[in-house]
């Protein structure tokens, strides 16, 4: 049989050669450990491994740890149980009220007792318990032998303490991905150690890495539907091409050409805006979606092209694009390429935004011309206005393209080129978050610079040319608002309106 990569968790008891217990069964069944990773500060009862070994072997040593009680096979939701307890002051107190937790196979998470203080009958019980329907029982148990007082009592998994950190943290997760099955999350889990892994490595505190987790997906879920808001500029680009530009409320800008006969959209945002962007559309008069003839990606990332497969037309991206969607690593083809901070980010993204890839794709490709030093790889019209595609360098993404109208000086620059102080200060948060779990969000920084630096070039040139028109170069970054540049500074132009979820009819 083949060898191949597989994980587990391994959930251990916090003593003397646990450890090395479960590395043994590991090498009894030939398995070879690519990667550990334990950190007591986090949880001091979790290992992650990830083993190369055949299906048959990984299904031997699983078996073998599971019959030991070392193999976590289930992320079921815990309780969490405080109250105050009034023990008699007499040898063997503590001993027969610890017989009554352990009988209801309770987590003992903290104790608090002093015969000096000033209520030296009281102690004070933390609990986590495995099996929610046994509270009652043990409840009943104690208040018929103990004055009892209930100080928290919690079934949704907010309030368990860090000796189960990991299954407090999947319980979060639920709340934000919904009731996914186990083995899923169990996965998931593994997939948000790595990033852990690697960052600890980086002395980055790992407690704030699972909170910009939780933060990215609350984000994301807290902003669809009734806290849905966009902010929005309208352009006339020319006697019969207009343009709208929508900010969403976290990733990147929405842009629609709209000419008498037909509509082209410039990046899609998230999958879970899709309902969302419907009724704005509508509200502005977008909403007659036959027009809609095509939809052109800057690139891959999920912000960008995660609700291109939920609109019944083609997309056209680069082939770039195409390969990082197919492989569900937004660093393919780059220097980053082997980060496992790009990989893992990129299925975290995917899984809380409903990422919808394009199911019509079509590839630009084909050097014809070099364009302010870009590969110039396509050409399209919309109403009586054309647009060069422009290939990227690959810093902020490899296959990252932009659309460049010199005629009527108008430039989408995706996230290569942003006006940043035009970002709202909550836009400004939730762009944080991606960088705190992948220290950049450019897979090559020194290449993002350098085509910084030519887009500025290109837009500094082509503003000269328009001014003598009595027009301006209009700047379309990915993210922020709609600009024109003054000096070396990017400065917002026109009037952005806001649109507030309630709008929706």
């Amino acid at each position: 049989m083949v060898a191949g990569k597989h994980y587990f968790i391994a959930k251990m008891p916090d003593e003397p050669g646990a450890l090395h217990r479960a590395a043994e069964i590991v090498k009894r069944y030939k398995g070879n450990i690519e990667r550990i990773h334990y950190d007591r500060r986090i949880d001091p009862y979790v290992v992650f491994f990830e083993v190369t070994c055949t299906e048959r072997e990984y299904d031997s040593l699983t078996e073998e740890l599971k019959a030991i009680g070392y193999l976590q096979t289930a992320l079921n939701k815990l309780g969490f149980l405080k109250f105050n307890v009034y023990l008699p002051n007499r040898s063997g107190a503590l001993f027969e009220f610890l017989n009554f937790t352990t009988n209801a196979k309770c987590n003992i998470a903290f104790l608090d007792f002093d015969d000096k203080s000033p209520r030296p009958e009281r102690l004070t019980v933390s609990l986590t318990i495995d099996d929610i329907s046994k509270v009652d029982g043990l409840l009943e148990q104690l208040k018929s032998r103990y004055p009892l007082e209930i100080l928290e009592y919690d079934t949704t998994g907010r309030n368990l303490d860090d000796t189960v950190f990991y299954i407090r943290f999947a319980q979060q997760l639920r709340e934000i991905v919904g009731e996914k099955e186990d083995e899923f999350l169990m996965k998931l889990l593994s997939d948000v150690n790595h990033i852990v892994q690697e960052l600890t490595n980086l002395n980055i505190d790992p407690k704030q890495v699972f909170q910009s987790v939780l933060e990215t997906g609350k984000a994301l879920r807290d902003t669809a539907g009734a806290g849905f808001y966009a902010d929005v500029q309208q352009f006339r680009i020319s006697n019969h091409l207009d343009l709208y530009a929508f900010q969403m409320p976290c990733g990147g800008n929405i842009f629609v050409l709209k000419a008498p006969d037909e509509m082209v959209m410039i990046d899609t945002g998230y999958g879970s805006y899709h309902e969302d962007l419907a009724h704005m559309l509508a509200h502005y008069g977008l909403g007659d979606l036959s027009k809609l003839k095509a939809i052109y990606l800057t690139h891959a990332d999920a912000d960008h092209a995660g609700g291109a497969g939920l609109f019944p037309v083609p997309s056209h991206a680069s082939t770039g694009t195409v390969k990082i969607i197919e492989s569900s690593n937004r660093a393919y083809g780059s220097v980053s390429e082997s980060s496992v901070l790009e990989e893992v980010y990129t299925k975290l993204i995917n899984l809380f935004s409903r990422f919808s890839p394009p199911g019509n794709i079509r590839e630009m490709r084909g050097v014809s011309d070099k364009v302010g030093g870009f590969d110039a790889i396509g050409l399209f019209r919309v109403g009586d206005v054309d647009f060069l595609v422009l290939e990227g360098l690959g810093g902020h993404q490899h296959g990252h393209v932009y659309f460049l109208s010199e005629g009527h000086g108008l430039m989408f620059t995706g996230d290569s080129l942003i006006n940043f102080h035009s970002l709202s200060e909550d836009r400004k948060k939730y762009n944080i978050l991606a960088k705190n779990l992948m220290t950049s969000v450019n897979v090559d920084s020194e290449k993002a610079e350098e085509e910084r630096k030519m887009l500025m070039d290109m837009a500094r040139s082509l503003d000269v040319k328009m001014v003598k028109k009595g027009r301006r170069c209009l700047v379309c970054g990915g993210h922020g608002a709609v600009s024109v540049l003054e000096g070396d500074r990017l400065t917002v132009n026109g009037e952005q309106v806001r649109f507030e979820g309630e709008m929706k009819g």
